[in-house]
């Protein structure tokens, strides 16, 4: 994992005491509100509706058990007792004192965390696969890469203040866990046929009002040229893109309106000026920060479990859970074991503070310290020998975090709504525990299989409803709440945005609809090994609308 160098000690702990120093102005009076607003939002604090909220950087998804202790702390000493985990694999607190936010970057900063460039117009957390490093399917550590991205762009002087914010995520990987193709810049590290390995670079993804999947704007870059290329795609981004209208102000709208074409040959155009310049990363930077991530001690192991394969045989409930919260690691003995958020009834991504210190004990006793924040709002342990699989079941379990559902129905996406947010203008969270009530039953989530659901209590999608294979989205039609369901979109590899089935359904009727819809492809699907997508992508709509809107 990464730590701190002497500047980045040096540069957290002067902006905690600037903003130390903004918010007792603020609370003198000597800054009015429009003042103090763009100081707190360099600093990851938000006014929403009801409180302040902060959220906090977690690069990469990637922490240890140490910091999760300290979030813990946090979420006891000056919340409420929990915190909720987003989809940008951050954490947010929904109810800090103002007076108390310094503090909280002072404890923050304790532990080599911040919340800076959390929010504004600027480059966000970047974002990547959680199974990172130790998914059997990678080509190459992606973090890697994200760790060089943060460092550049982190208080870049020319991306400070952009258009609109901006968002970049980095698989490395075959499969696309990351959801790259609706980010602003997605990089997929891949080898061509000469063996190099360098990336695939997307451009102009993102969601909100006008979804849009990212286009491909080069096929193979270098990885020596990986700065200087997001240096060209942002300076034309800054450059051109539309300040007078923040709807349309996402690189998404730009390369959208001038074609992916002309964009790419702006970009390139704009690269081949700087490319050979200091923004080149030579070799033994990419071998110094790769040694940061290097494999941890693994020990030397079988890859076959006896005890693992005898406490799926006796224990129903345990083979459940491998079969959805377990995935393959790169290493013979080892597996990449998720703890689902979502238990039944409960807001999606929300963590108590009890919680936070058993996954950071569980963390350091199974999984050699680490902990990765998933953009689904879940988290992982990376690295979990097979045979100690069942003891950790038992202690999740034990925890309220041993909920079988990873990929299901119930494992759902959904943002604050208008239990929080001030933009939001229907509630997501009740929706959300409301379908998960309905589909308690883990027999009946296993038998319909994967099936990604996804709820926004408005247009901006934070819930990442456009692509859902099942999408919600909450709206306000004539002062009630009206929610309008999306089929058939997906993130991963085949990123697709979701088509609208039909007219919305009220509160009270947008469970029975959802129910409606996975009725309809249990009984059309050709056999139980079909997911929803594949059924949805060989049928079309049509099955699902007659039947959901059938007199």
């Amino acid at each position: 994992m990464y730590r701190y160098d002497e500047f980045d000690h040096s540069f957290v702990s002067q902006r905690v005491a600037q903003f130390r120093d903004q918010v007792e102005r603020r609370l003198a009076g000597e800054l009015s509100e429009d003042e103090f607003k763009p100081l707190r939002l360099m600093n990851g604090l938000y006014l929403q509706l009801h409180a302040y909220m902060l959220r906090v950087a977690i690069p990469y998804g990637s922490f240890n058990g140490n910091q999760m202790r300290k979030l813990a702390h946090i979420a006891r000493t000056y919340d409420k007792g929990y915190g909720h985990f987003t989809t940008r694999q951050n954490i947010q607190y929904n109810w800090p004192v103002l007076q108390d936010v310094p503090a909280i970057l002072d404890d923050l900063a304790s532990v080599e965390m911040h919340a800076i460039q959390t929010s504004g117009n600027c480059i966000r957390n970047t974002t990547s696969d959680q199974y990172a490093g130790a998914a059997a399917d990678e080509i190459e550590d992606p973090r890697v890469y994200c760790e060089i991205i943060r460092q550049w762009s982190s208080l870049h002087p020319e991306f400070t203040f952009l258009p609109r914010k901006f968002k970049v995520a980095v698989t490395g990987a075959t499969y696309d866990r990351a959801a790259i193709q609706v980010h602003d810049i997605g990089l997929a590290l891949k080898q061509n046929e000469a063996g190099e390995v360098g990336f695939e670079v997307y451009v102009g993804g993102g969601q909100g009002r006008t979804p849009m999947i990212a286009k491909l704007i080069r096929d193979f870059l270098p990885k020596e040229h990986l700065l200087s290329y997001l240096e060209a795609i942002l300076r034309v981004y800054n450059q051109y893109g539309r300040r007078d209208n923040k709807y349309k102000a996402r690189i998404k709208i730009l390369v959208h309106e001038t074609g992916i074409d002309e964009i790419r040959e702006r970009v390139e155009e704009e690269w081949n000026r700087i490319k050979d310049s200091a923004l080149k990363l030579p070799q033994d930077e990419i071998d110094r920060i790769n040694t940061y991530f290097a494999p941890p001690s693994y020990e030397e192991l079988e890859d076959h479990s006896v005890k693992l394969e005898a406490m799926k045989f006796e224990h129903k409930a345990f083979n459940y859970w491998v079969k959805a919260n377990v995935a393959d690691h790169k290493q013979p003995g080892y597996a990449i074991a998720n703890i689902s958020l979502k238990p039944v009834g409960e807001a999606p991504g929300d963590i108590t503070a009890e919680q936070m210190d058993i996954v950071a004990d569980l963390a350091e006793k199974y999984s050699l310290g680490e902990i990765r924040a998933t953009h689904e709002q879940n988290l992982t342990l990376v690295h979990v020998k097979k045979d100690d699989l069942f003891d950790l079941w038992q202690e999740l379990e034990a925890a309220g975090l041993g909920t079988a559902n990873l990929g299901m129905i119930s494992d759902m996406i959904a943002c604050p709504g208008l239990d929080y947010c001030a933009l939001a203008n229907a509630r997501a969270i009740p929706v959300a525990q409301n379908i998960s009530n309905r589909f308690a039953d883990l027999e009946r989530q296993h038998n319909i299989g994967e099936l990604k659901l996804k709820i926004s209590g408005c247009i901006n999608a934070c819930g990442h409803h456009h692509v859902g294979h099942i999408g919600i989205l909450g709206v306000d039609r004539k002062g009630l709440e009206n929610y309008q369901i999306t089929l058939g979109g997906s993130a991963d590899n085949n990123a697709a945005v979701g088509k609208i089935i039909g007219p919305g359904f009220g509160y009270d009727d947008v469970v029975d609809a959802v129910e409606n819809i996975v009725n309809t492809y249990v009984d059309i699907r050709e056999s139980e090994e079909e997911t929803f997508l594949q059924t949805y992508n060989r049928v079309g709509l049509e099955p699902f609308k007659e039947r959901l809107y059938a007199a």
